[in-house]
């Protein structure tokens, strides 16, 4: 995945951050050298001014042969050395300490990208993924079929609420396995506390770890956002602009919670907007809404439900609310 702009430059921007905070923490050891040995600060002054009278004498007519600048510096690194084991220090104290030795906190060596460039990465789109903390644990090894009663039967499906949440993982894996190779999006559908968000966590935790960019938002934020850039005048058109750009272009869009905001006109044309750019671009939607396929269909137009339909893996999920189940068990 090729980063945007705006990325790359988050990105860079630590690397930045990296390289002040190397420079600081050198000042830093610095100043308790020469506090502690003085003849260090004495000797620094005296290489810095070797170097200067080689420069100038390089400049002036005649043979300088006897001016070995190489061996005088080799003679005060030593001395330096020699000064900072006796007073306990390491040999490097005084050398730039970096995160990252192998490009010196550039990212780069060379014109090729660093390995530290990619740990990076991911952290800048973990950032802008909007993804809540609680991620971390939202993983497919901790999703469990045994909140999921294999005798409570859907009348949407026919198959009992196990036996959903077992498709439910079989597709979310394939979704996240095929994902550079296929187009595919999921709406999640059903009761409240099934396992739809989730999921869909996992799925997202899984993507940014490949190095895809995903943006996770709950409907009612989303729209609440496009509102306020339209409308309120707190938003200029530069930042409607950039959150268009990323609610098409990211790789991943996820939209959790579809139905719970106050819909009317506005909100179902921005859905469609949103739904149909991304299917034009080919690039994957995941939604999730407590509403049934009808009153998706009554609440956001025929419209918008017929480009969902068509071009969506729709996923039932049933049961009892996981949230309450946990919460009888004692948060177990």
């Amino acid at each position: 995945m090729a980063l945007t702009n705006s990325q790359y430059d988050a990105v860079m921007r630590l690397y930045n951050q990296r390289q002040i905070s190397d420079q600081r923490a050198l000042a830093e050891r610095r100043h308790d050298a020469y506090l502690h040995i003085p003849r260090l600060q004495e000797l620094d002054s005296k290489a810095a001014g070797l170097s200067v009278d080689k420069a100038y004498a390089l400049l002036e007519p005649g043979d300088h042969r006897d001016f070995d600048l190489s061996k005088a510096l080799a003679d005060i690194s030593e001395e330096r050395r020699l000064l900072l084991q006796s007073h306990g220090y390491p040999d490097d104290y005084l050398d730039m300490q970096y995160v990252c030795p192998a490009c010196r906190d550039t990212g780069y060596i060379g014109r090729k990208k660093c390995r530290c460039f990619r740990q990076l990465e991911l952290q800048v789109l973990y950032a802008q993924s909007n993804l809540p903390d609680s991620l971390q644990n939202d993983t497919f090894e901790n999703f469990s079929l045994d909140y999921y009663d294999p005798s409570r039967i859907s009348p949407q499906t026919g198959a009992d609420a196990r036996q959903e949440a077992e498709n439910a993982l079989r597709i979310s894996r394939s979704f996240v396995r095929n994902f550079h190779e296929k187009f595919e999006n999921i709406c999640f559908y059903g009761e409240v506390g099934v396992g739809k968000t989730f999921l869909s966590h996992c799925i997202a935790g899984a993507l940014l770890d490949r190095g895809f960019s995903v943006l996770y938002l709950t409907a009612g934020d989303m729209f609440d956002m496009l509102r306020k850039y339209k409308f309120s005048g707190s938003g200029s058109p530069e930042e409607l602009q950039e959150f268009y750009s990323l609610l098409f272009s990211s790789d991943l869009l996820i939209i959790d919670d579809l139905g719970t905001e106050l819909t009317n006109a506005f909100v179902s044309s921005e859905l469609f907007t949103c739904i149909n750019e991304r299917i034009l671009r080919r690039t994957p939607t995941i939604l999730s809404t407590n509403l049934s396929v009808r009153e998706f269909a009554d609440t956001f137009s025929e419209r918008t439900a017929s480009r969902i339909f068509g071009n969506y893996t729709l996923v039932h999920m049933s049961g009892h609310d996981i949230r309450i189940q946990k919460k009888l068990a004692g948060g177990q």
